[in-house]
């Protein structure tokens, strides 16, 4: 893996980071494919939205249909059909969010199958040679993540198990994929400090922030990545896990937050939300019914190309398929725009004329922050 910093305006930048499979330019937008699959968009559609990079989710591949089976069959990417990179996360989210169905231990953790009540036991090590065998090219660390609200003892202790199973995941990977650790800590700075600073021990390739968005204020997101932007290091990429409304990927690359992923384009996109540079519209509301207007008029995705709001409209009321496509290809499209747009504005040291146009569009005040 090399990374390279190209740009950077205060704590902002534009990087590039060349995996095993090709190069990914960031500020970067990963679309989420749970089961192999960014649901309702074909590769082609992925690609054409300008989508460089995706996710795969470790837990659910895993038992269904199986990393072993998905290796037999030439890996993930041959699987579908996908050339570009793959991240995995790990695992752990997931696996915190059965909640009590857990038992976790020093060893790893215990739970059953959703599907089949096939009972599981997931240890680091098995996490990081479930993702190898799907040919990850960013490999993620099997981790805790921290309850929300969480005491600091409580934090503290998850944050230590965390560092502990980080340590034999680095030990356990074997191949040339990149290696991410996960930053954990729930709200205290210091724990989340002490956690860096014990990744960095350990030597992986890239750091994640995990353990946010999982029910705290912005305020307190907000000032995680203002405490973070300073400690991590610059010649590292950085991903913020699983944060995805268009101001929170803007707040965060102004703390200096290179990669996101998050499943509310795709979702949001099923249940009739569509994201366009004015805010977020909703198909379903009645006026669109007779609306010859596209979804977003400074849009030029082959969807507000092609379509009114009047057919999405009916598309969705009818619920056929085709609108939750539609839909999901400009959500992704818009993502990756915006991505775009935050890049170039970077490169061409105009970022804060951006941040202040993102907010006027949508009417909506600036935090304070970098810039």
């Amino acid at each position: 893996m090399k990374f390279k910093v190209k740009h950077s305006s205060d704590f902002a930048r534009c990087s590039s980071l060349e995996l095993r499979r090709g190069s990914i330019q960031t500020p970067a937008f990963m679309p989420v494919g749970t089961n192999g699959t960014v649901k309702g968009l074909s590769v082609d559609d992925l690609k054409e939205t300008g989508s460089e990079i995706i996710l795969g989710n470790t837990y659910h591949l895993m038992l269904r249909p199986g990393d072993e089976n998905i290796k037999k069959l030439g890996g993930l990417h041959k699987f579908m059909n996908w050339n570009n990179p793959i991240l995995t996360d790990s695992g752990g989210f997931q696996v915190w969010s059965l909640g009590e169905l857990v038992k976790i231990s020093e060893e790893g953790v215990r739970f059953s199958s959703p599907y089949d009540g096939k009972k599981i036991f997931m240890t680091p090590e098995n996490s990081i040679n479930i993702q190898e065998n799907l040919g990850s090219d960013i490999v993620m660390m099997f981790d805790e993540c921290t309850d929300y609200p969480s005491t600091f003892e409580n934090a503290k202790s998850s944050m230590e198990l965390s560092m502990r199973w980080a340590a034999r995941c680095k030990k356990a990977h074997k191949t040339d994929s990149a290696l991410f650790g996960i930053v954990q800590g729930g709200m205290y700075t210091d724990l989340r400090e002490q956690s860096l600073m014990e990744l960095l021990e350990i030597e992986t390739d890239g750091i994640a922030l995990g353990g946010l968005s999982v029910g705290e204020s912005k305020e307190e997101k907000l000032e995680i990545l203002a405490f973070m932007s300073e400690k991590l290091p610059i010649e590292k990429p950085r991903y913020l896990m699983g944060v995805g409304r268009p101001e929170d990927i803007v707040e965060a690359v102004r703390y200096g937050i290179d990669m996101f992923d998050c499943v509310l384009p795709t979702r949001n996109a099923r249940n009739g939300q569509l994201f366009t540079s004015e805010g977020v519209l909703n198909i379903r509301n009645a006026p669109y019914k007779m609306s010859d207007n596209p979804i977003d008029k400074n849009c030029y995705c082959k969807v507000c190309k092609n379509y009114s709001r009047a057919y999405l409209n009916h598309l969705d009321r009818t619920n056929e398929m085709l609108g939750s496509m539609l839909s999901t290809y400009h959500n992704i499209f818009y993502y990756q725009s915006l991505m775009k747009d935050i890049r170039n504005a970077i490169k061409n040291n105009i970022f804060a004329k951006f941040l202040k146009d993102f907010y006027n569009s949508r009417n909506l005040d600036m935090p304070e922050g970098p810039i």
